[in-house]
């Protein structure tokens, strides 16, 4: 299973799919990001080709203290769609692409024995790490006692919504850190993180077994396909074909070589479950809303 999130080009990919029998068998949601209150618009709800929304929860929001949880916003977005005959996709979020936005909880941070929480990710240009610019914040996915936590989080989350939600996903897989090691954090190397999200896949399926679950895999620190191949990612969608955990990417660029050769190799292009649309305008109410409303 191919889960492709969409963000850009949505007039391309508009044409892309007309005469295509509407993708049949395609399951078609809007990503509203955290913009919740857009999930009760009108154009939204009155058109039926789109069966829910995806929403994402931040792992802080969530997790406001340790062991004490709030799930307030959920339950009342779930309650918001049921209501108008939608279904709800959560992503929890543990990275951000902000370098004053840390999605990890306050305790993480604070508390020693996490060893940070987590840690910055770097925007570094023409492989110049001497220069690299701090670019947002990832939880220490990797780090056994911050991972303890997650999966905690994960099995509450369970308990309540398993098949109540349509799906909960876990954010992409990629990392950076540059590749030389001078600017990789305490503990890590590429390894040790593929384990990590391949266990992080296998207690989300165990605490999600009746709703979709999904790992957003597109690239694995350590390789770059094809040239420098190192099965990271590989050994990712190998073992979430056998846990029947969805992958795919994040981002639904069309032709874009990089994608082409990480989460979208195969026989067929795309070959997607499910399709996550944005609601960049002035794409989503020109050519999104238009093309769904006009399929019965």
């Amino acid at each position: 299973m191919n889960i492709v999130l969409k963000l850009a080009s949505c007039a391309l990919f508009i044409s892309m799919l007309r005469g295509t029998a509407f993708c049949k068998g395609v399951h078609h949601y809007v990503f509203f990001n955290r913009d919740r209150e857009k999930i009760s618009d009108p154009a939204f709800v009155k058109t039926k080709a789109l069966e829910g929304a995806q929403l994402k929860y931040t792992w802080r929001e969530l997790e406001p203290e340790k062991d004490a949880y709030d799930f307030s916003d959920i339950r009342t977005d779930l309650d918001s769609l049921n209501s108008n005959r939608k279904k709800l996709f959560i992503q929890i979020q543990d990275s951000s692409f902000d370098s004053t936005i840390v999605n990890v909880p306050r305790y993480l941070v604070d508390d020693a024995r996490y060893n940070g929480g987590a840690v910055k990710q770097y925007a570094i240009e023409r492989d110049d790490e001497e220069h690299a610019v701090p670019a947002g914040w990832v939880a220490k996915r990797w780090d056994p006692a911050v991972q303890e936590r997650l999966h905690k989080l994960l099995i509450a989350l369970g308990k309540e919504f398993d098949g109540k939600i349509e799906g909960v996903n876990l954010p992409e897989t990629a990392v950076d850190f540059g590749e030389s090691g001078r600017l990789f954090p305490k503990g890590f190397t590429a390894e040790i993180y593929r384990d990590a999200i391949i266990a992080n896949m296998v207690v989300l399926k165990r605490a999600f077994p009746k709703s979709v679950t999904i790992q957003y895999a597109n690239f694995m620190p350590g390789e770059w396909l094809p040239d420098k191949d190192s099965s990271y990612l590989r050994s990712v969608y190998e073992r979430a074909k056998e846990l029947k955990v969805g992958v795919g990417g994040p981002d639904l660029l069309p032709y874009r070589p990089a994608q082409m050769n990480h989460s979208y190799p195969g026989t067929e292009y795309l070959k997607a479950d499910y399709i996550f649309w944005c609601v960049q305008e002035p794409y989503f109410s020109t050519e999104v809303l238009p093309f769904f409303q006009s399929e019965r």
